[in-house]
């Protein structure tokens, strides 16, 4: 906000107050100003502040006492209510117009979407009544607001928000924490650097130490969006001039000092006593005519509201239309209103085609999909990385039985496996015995893979399909209990295949790959070494086998031995292929079932689940947070739209009738 001191110093001294006839509080001004106030009171009415859009504001602070209800009856022309104590319990938007043409005044009070009319004699006892509506009988205090709209000649436009009175001891009937709810409730409103502070303080007190310049001075330390209106001048006349031009409580847009209507004085009363006390006082005369009186007054805080208003409202208008745009975007990312039975069934088309199309690249391709959170990795990757800890589990077995009680398990093979033969001759059914050991351990490790893999696959696909589906719960359980119950079947299809592949690989010993030939010749050529030392040490280094103990085959003829080496040496390379071969075919066999689940069955799953006639429509409505959500948006827009039109036409008339910001 730029030097708002101006306001003050700018202000031309009031006219002389003849005490014959005051001066009204109205002036011609109020004809240029009245427009913009319309404008920004119909943005308040709309409540365009709870959109996070802040209007220019006048708030009324003051301590308990100090005269704030008798600075804003002086200025409105009405009586407000009067009492013992906390006299105002929520915030009073004081809206006055005035209307130079009205036959009798207007006065009317909202709040809670109702409009109260009342009149002049009775409008103390109708704030009253609705306060009591909105903050409970007894001397609590709700932030809930209530709105009296004064219409009637001589009185200024102005729109001010009136807070209660600050009291640091509750009394009886006040809740004990009487002091922070209202210092929270008046903090709310002077934060904004929109708002201009009215801070109302008595003549009798040290200014220093109230409770409302202490609270206006942690917003506005320098004091520039702050007027101060001192009252009970009459009371405390002595010292009040240096109070006022020694400014030690940093007031940036000055002082001005007034005098309370006293008793059964009437208004027009009232001013003319004011104007005699300025004139005539001993004291009070010296004080300049451009800081004294209820004229004064209005007529300041009609040209700070003026200016304060001219200077926000291109910012007032980008941020109505921001949000409009922002709400608008939001209400159209939502999910369309379901009506009909193909309303419904178009919509879940759309989910699942969502839904598969995330699957297919995260599962499939793997790719990111915004819908899906990756946690370490993607899936497909931590699929990978299953089967590859699968494989180093098997070989890792594999390789802890090469060197420890090297032969062993051959010899005894050989030995049952013995029959009408030639010696030298290697049994088959002894390498096939030995082959379908290995593979049980195989079978004994698989079920763990099979559960942990799709598990994973569960998970993604249970995401998937509640993210695409997130504004229908209903519809959310379906899902998950069609995924869950496939998944369960797919895992079963899965444990049967491979175990009907490592029937397969028990069944015989065959393979194609070269490297089996390769593998076992290399292997072979080592037999002579072997032979001609395995007697004289207790353990030998082998190549590709490592230090291997021998002294458990010196028992042993060395037919045996020469058998159960060829055996080894078969068996090592061939175990190798069937284990690379076993866990290439459960990958490709999980490729191929991801890929059917993901384009076929896991729609038709779920649409087995949805089958039956409305099933799907009932399944597609929103939840109550969507429904209230959507209502909210549509309402933000509404208002937004008034607000931005309301503004429109203000403009429309800048550019018809002149520039208002003068």
């Amino acid at each position: 906000m730029g030097d708002d001191r101006a306001l003050v110093h700018g202000v031309p001294e009031a006219e002389p107050l003849f005490i014959a006839r005051p001066a009204p509080l109205a002036d011609s001004y109020n004809d240029r100003i009245r427009p913009l106030l319309d404008a920004v009171d119909r943005l308040r009415n709309l409540n365009v502040m709870k959109e996070g859009i802040p209007l220019p504001t006048i708030v009324v602070v003051g301590d308990q006492s100090s005269g704030k209800s008798s600075v804003l009856e002086s200025l409105a022309g009405v009586n407000l209510p009067r009492g013992q104590g906390i006299c105002t319990r929520v915030p009073l938007i004081m809206q006055l117009q005035e209307n130079p043409q009205a036959d009798r005044p207007q006065l009317y009070l909202e709040f809670n979407g109702k409009v109260v009319p009342t009149d002049e004699d009775n409008i103390a006892k109708a704030i009253n009544d609705a306060t009591d509506e909105i903050a409970g009988h007894g001397k609590g205090v709700s932030n809930t607001p209530l709105t009296p709209v004064i219409e009637k000649p001589g009185i200024p436009d102005l729109t001010m928000i009136d807070l209660p009175g600050i009291t640091r001891v509750p009394v009886h009937g006040q809740p004990e924490n009487i002091y922070e709810q209202i210092s929270e409730m008046i903090m709310e409103y002077i934060r904004p650097e929109e708002s201009i502070i009215l801070n109302v303080l008595s003549a009798t007190v040290d200014f220093s130490t109230c409770e409302s310049i202490r609270m206006s001075q942690m917003v506005d330390k320098t004091g520039r969006r702050t007027l101060a209106v001192v009252t009970k001048a009459d009371k405390a006349p002595e010292g009040l001039l240096e109070k006022v031009t020694a400014d030690d409580v940093n007031i940036g847009l000055g002082y001005v000092c007034v005098r309370n209507r006293i008793g059964a004085e009437t208004y027009e009363e009232a001013r003319l006593e004011e104007a005699k006390l300025f004139d005539t006082h001993p004291l009070l005369c010296k004080i300049e005519k451009s800081i004294v009186g209820v004229p004064v007054l209005a007529q300041k805080l009609t040209q700070i509201q003026a200016t304060m208003m001219a200077k926000y409202l291109p910012e007032i208008v980008t941020k109505i239309n921001d949000k409009l745009d922002t709400n608008i975007a939001e209400l159209e990312r939502m999910p369309k209103n379901l009506s009909s039975v193909e309303d419904a069934m178009m919509a879940f088309m759309e989910i699942m085609g969502s839904a598969k199309e995330s699957l297919r690249k995260f599962l499939l391709r793997g790719e990111i999909d915004e819908f899906l959170d990756e946690e370490d990795m993607p899936c497909t990757a931590r699929l990978a990385e299953m089967l590859n800890q699968y494989y180093d589990e098997l070989r890792n077995w594999t390789e802890s039985n090469l060197t420890t009680n090297f032969l062993l398990e051959e010899t005894e093979v050989l030995e049952k496996a013995k029959g009408i033969g030639l010696p030298d001759v290697l049994p088959q059914t002894a390498f096939l015995t030995l082959l379908q050991r290995k593979v049980k351990e195989i079978s004994s490790k698989l079920p763990s893979l099979v559960v942990r893999v799709w598990d994973c696959i569960e998970g993604v696909v249970i995401q998937a399909l509640m993210r695409h589906s997130e504004n229908y719960p209903q519809l959310q359980s379906s899902m998950r209990r069609a995924a869950s119950s496939l998944i369960k079947k797919m895992k079963g299809k899965t444990m049967n295949r491979m175990m009907k592949i490592i029937e397969m690989e028990k069944l015989t010993d065959y393979t194609c790959n070269p490297e089996y030939l390769l593998e076992r010749n290399k292997l072979m050529n080592r037999q002579d070494n072997f032979f001609n030392n395995y007697r004289d040490y207790s353990s030998l280094h082998l190549e590709g086998f490592g230090s291997v103990n021998t002294t458990h085959l010196w028992r042993h003829d060395q037919q045996l031995i020469r058998l159960a080496f060829h055996l080894k040496m078969r068996m090592t390379p061939y175990w190798k292929i069937v284990m690379r071969r076993f866990v290439d075919m459960v990958a490709l066999h999980l490729r191929f079932s991801v890929q059917n689940l993901v384009n076929k069955e896991m729609e038709k799953e779920i649409r087995r689940e949805l089958s039956g006639p409305g099933i799907i429509k009932r399944m597609m409505e929103e939840k109550p947070e969507m429904v209230e959500k959507r209502k909210k948006l549509n309402k933000n827009v509404k208002l937004l739209r008034e607000s931005a039109e309301v503004v429109a036409q203000f403009m429309n008339r800048i550019a018809t009738d002149g520039d208002y910001d003068r």
